[in-house]
């Protein structure tokens, strides 16, 4: 699918500034999409957007289906009469910058259960009818991830291959009586999932009537504690007692010297294929049901995938392994049409991915940074890019502009400023000018590069694990003046 030429901006939601702790699909999520349309933008890219588990990454979910109950607003939950004015207020605490995941789990959660019991007490019927509605209507996942998530609430949180081996696995009689006896629980769980789809699509709604279209994020892995692997194990390569044969990475590459060890379970693509692809036909149509246009994380995994025996402790011994092709992607197309899709094409890449990705016609990604990181040419620069590719000054997953010059050796930041022509202090806007300049019909930049930030405000750094995915925006960062620029800038190189 061909796309016109325009501009995003790169900001998860839990970046979002306000007065809760996170980021919410509230106020500020709506303000946000105002500011996008003053400045000419017309792309709002995110992250995942399901529940996190350990670590708090987005790309660890706990389902490929569910919405992160952390993004729910509390402020609109108070206005709908489910919480009261003074737990709202107990909810308020002053944005310094970062979000503390361990503090938000025990206050959202018991914020999230007043809700639940008040929406029980007093909610209308009409509320009550929605709720069911919605229940029946998405039953095909929400059963099985409210089950999971009552299963290890009860449990203490452990990953489901530590479970009781009947409740591990899913024998018929435990969870009737499981699900029997903690009936409460498991609709608390659906219930939440209503209230982040309500919100999320109102969201949505208002972004496409301001013209603006998300970019959403789906990887190709899921977790290994997801409900996706719990409910369907036969999708994966796990053993007989449901451990991963193989787990997914990476092989050494710009970002580890070991490669990156990700620990997800591996597809099992012939069983895939002889079940018509289906959970991935569903995966796919619930997910641009949420977004408008899909990033696929790790796209050449479907050409080939680094195989890595499970127990290793890096990366370095795994194995390329075939995917499924372009069989997948003609299989969905053919249930729900042409896909909009961006193809992370990003590490080591085959001419065989190149191909793959081409005879889809997706467009593939290019890292301003990555073009000055050694010497002579590369597919990074502007001037060798093609039309139908996105380029990125930076993604979630690199230091900001700023941070990057701070960091880059002494030969990588010659390069970069010679071939800017400028000077350290606007490096920044120069390389969001330099993005917006190119050709590719697709330009992205974080927010962190618009407002200048240095390292502090990196989102995440790949191979590290604890202290990643907290950044948030300052309340006062979204000003006319920046909303003006940006929109010069778009106007300058017809992005607007």
């Amino acid at each position: 699918m061909a796309f016109k030429r325009s501009a995003g901006i790169l900001l998860h939601p839990t970046s979002l500034p306000g007065p809760y702790g996170i980021g919410t699909l509230g106020k500020h999520a709506f303000a946000f999409i105002d500011f996008l349309a003053s400045a000419g933008i017309s792309l709002w890219q995110i992250l995942p957007l399901g529940p996190t588990g350990y670590g708090d990454s987005p790309y660890q979910s706990l389902s490929a289906f569910a919405g992160n109950p952390y993004l729910i607003d509390p402020e609109t939950l108070c206005e709908e009469g489910l919480i009261s004015r003074d737990l709202l207020e107990t909810s308020i605490k002053r944005n310094n910058g970062a979000v503390d995941f361990g503090r938000l789990f025990q206050e959202k959660n018991h914020l999230l259960d007043e809700a639940w019991k008040q929406f029980n007490r007093n909610g209308s019927s009409a509320a009550k009818l929605a709720f069911e509605e919605f229940s029946l209507r998405n039953a095909s996942w929400l059963d099985d991830f409210s089950l999971f998530m009552a299963i290890k609430d009860s449990l203490n949180h452990r990953s489901w291959i530590n479970w009781p081996e009947a409740l591990k696995t899913r024998d018929a009689k435990t969870l009737e009586e499981f699900s029997r006896s903690h009936e409460d629980r498991v609709q608390r769980h659906k219930f939440v999932q209503f209230l982040f789809f309500q919100q999320w699509n109102r969201v949505k709604a208002y972004a496409n009537e301001a013209g603006i279209r998300i970019i959403g994020d789906i990887p190709i892995f899921v977790a290994l504690d997801s409900a996706d692997t719990w409910a369907h194990p036969e999708l994966f390569q796990l053993d007989e007692h449901h451990a991963p044969i193989k787990v997914a990475g990476v092989p050494p590459d710009y970002f580890t010297a070991t490669g990156q060890l990700w620990g997800n379970p591996l597809y099992d693509w012939e069983a895939n294929r002889l079940r018509d692809y289906s959970w991935w036909i569903a995966r796919m149509e619930s997910t641009l049901a949420m977004v408008d246009i899909l990033r696929i994380d790790h796209f050449r995994g479907f050409e080939s995938y680094w195989a890595v025996p499970a127990g290793e402790t890096t990366a370095v011994n795994g194995r390329w392994e075939p995917g499924p092709g372009r069989e997948l992607f003609d299989t969905i197309e053919a249930n729900l049409g042409p896909l909009p899709i961006i193809a992370e094409d990003l590490g080591f890449v085959t001419k065989e991915v190149h191909e793959l990705r081409d005879s889809l016609g997706f467009p593939g990604m290019r890292i301003l940074q990555f073009a000055f990181e050694k010497e002579g040419e590369n597919i990074d620069y502007p001037h060798t890019y093609v039309r139908n590719s996105v380029v990125y000054t930076g993604t979630h997953d690199n230091d900001t502009c700023r941070g990057w010059l701070d960091h880059a050796s002494a030969d990588a930041r010659a390069r970069a400023l010679r071939y800017l022509g400028t000077e350290a202090e606007t490096f920044s806007w120069d390389m969001i000018r330099t993005a917006w300049a190119s050709c590719a019909d697709l330009a992205v930049a974080p927010m962190q590069d618009f407002l200048n930030l240095g390292s502090e405000s990196r989102m995440n750094f790949p191979g590290k694990t604890g202290g990643y995915w907290t950044w948030r925006m300052a309340d006062n960062s979204l000003s006319p003046e920046l909303a003006e620029n940006i929109r010069m800038l778009g106007k300058t190189f017809f992005r607007v």
